[in-house]
């Protein structure tokens, strides 16, 4: 999710971490922020279609240096878009940004584009060297933090998300993470990093109740937080002005900062949340209690963790059915099995239970059409594969897509009745912005009619 400006707050403040050796334990690793901060830290090509070997180097030295610890890894990456929808603003705006970066290193100049296969590559050579992975059904974050506390171990990751969860074993951020520093004897081998608890940063705010950091998140702003609440909440709002000589943060933190020390003078949760309510204003205070009371939730850990079953398993158990979105629920099991392992793309789950997916940017000649209209006529193909058992049970597209939206077109099937046609929205570059194009779910003409449980595993 990310919680606006958090990041920058805390790690400009080293008081607020305890210095670690990190060796002989478990470590639950963010699996898509390490392969970024490995691919971006390290100046590996981006401009011509990704330097590849040296990236595989890279990730075997990185989880060399762990073994050489008895750091024990466990690898969680994301999976397709939230089945709620309630993001994706966020990603076409981070698209949108994409397409204008890949211009920019198109140019000469500076620029952030992983290389398209670069998380293939990643999930590969985990493959190959036995690091335990797995692919969430859609953003891992909850899934790793849950896994953590259930483990009692760090998490390694660069997400502001896990300076608001409370986990026993802590948060270790990229950014102070030195796993090519290993140092200590032989036998006592260890890699220097930077511990956060909730506890320590808290105490830094009159020893506030932890579990008022949830509301702060929501508060502030973070991706599935409306902006809206963010604005009015600040614009009527007084807050304590903080002493220069007891400010923590940098330019431009004073707000997280004084909202911190806010929230400070509540007891509890419950209290503070009535108080941010009154603010906001009484005659929207039922369905901003909700949309509040939903953000919190979702900083809110169960006992337990599924994925300690999964990745304790001989035969890794697939995902409870009622935490699916309902048009997995009747997917082939070896499917779900399947993309748990790592082995089918996040575009399967966004197709399956959305019908749109967002093509990723690539660094090219943004003059000339999106290179993905080369292979437009294979991703048609596979989107009549995947969606080809709804049309085939004589399903509408509602019943396809989690939201029913119900889009689709009609053609004239056998005896002249109309039938639907499943369409699949794609968000590609046009130029230098952002576009959907729909396309139909069709077969082209010669290609057999296949169907998902008919495919041999």
């Amino acid at each position: 999710m990310g919680v606006h400006g958090l990041t920058s707050f805390v790690e400009g403040n080293r008081q607020f971490f305890t210095d670690m050796r990190l060796r002989d334990c478990r470590l639950v690793i963010d699996g898509c922020s390490l392969y970024y901060r490995l691919y971006f830290n390290s100046g590996l090509d981006q401009a011509r279609g990704g330097d590849y070997d040296t990236f595989a180097v890279l990730i075997r030295q990185f989880f060399a240096a762990l073994t050489e610890c008895a750091v024990q890894p466990f690898v969680v990456l994301d999976g397709g878009m939230d089945q709620t929808d309630k993001k994706f603003k966020t990603l076409q705006e981070r698209a949108q940004s994409k397409i204008q970066e890949a211009h920019t290193l198109s140019r000469g100049f500076h620029g952030f584009v992983l290389p398209l296969l670069a998380c293939e590559v990643f999930k590969q050579v985990l493959s190959e060297i036995g690091v335990p992975f797995v692919q969430c059904i859609s953003e891992a974050d909850f899934e790793i933090a849950s896994l953590a506390k259930h483990w009692g171990c760090p998490v390694l990751t660069n997400d502001s998300d896990f300076y608001i969860f409370d986990l026993d074993g802590g948060y270790l951020p990229f950014s102070f993470f030195q796993w090519n520093n290993v140092c200590g004897r032989a036998t006592e081998r260890y890699i220097p990093a930077c511990h956060f608890s909730v506890n320590r940063f808290c105490s830094h705010f009159n020893h506030m109740n932890k579990q008022l950091l949830p509301l702060f998140a929501v508060v502030i702003g973070n991706d599935y937080t409306p902006a809206k609440i963010t604005e009015i909440f600040f614009s009527r709002v007084e807050l304590e002005r903080v002493p220069s000589g007891r400010r923590y943060g940098r330019s431009g933190s004073p707000r997280i900062e004084g909202f911190l020390l806010w929230l400070s003078q509540f007891t509890c949760p419950v209290v503070a949340l009535e108080e941010v309510l009154e603010i906001l204003g009484e005659q929207r205070k039922g369905n901003l209690r909700t949309q509040i009371s939903a953000g919190m939730r979702d900083y809110q850990l169960p006992q337990n963790s599924s994925l300690a079953q999964y990745f304790s398993s001989p035969q890794p158990a697939l995902p409870d059915a009622q935490g699916l979105p309902a048009a997995l629920v009747s997917q082939p099991e070896w499917l779900l099995r399947m993309f748990a392992s790592g082995k089918l793309p996040s575009l399967v789950l966004d197709v399956l239970v959305h019908q749109k997916v967002l093509l990723r940017a690539q660094v090219e000649n943004s003059n000339l059409p999106s290179s993905h209209t080369t292979s437009l006529s294979i991703r048609k193909t596979f989107y009549s594969l995947l969606l080809e058992k709804a049309r085939h049970d004589g399903q509408r597209p509602q019943a396809v897509t989690q939201r029913g939206r119900g889009r689709g077109r009609q053609s004239q099937g056998k005896g002249g009745q109309q039938c639907d046609i499943p369409c699949v929205d794609e968000y590609d570059r046009q130029n230098l912005n952002l576009k959907k194009n729909t396309v139909e779910a069709l077969r082209p003409n010669g290609v057999p009619q296949l169907d998902l449980a008919a495919i041999e595993k």
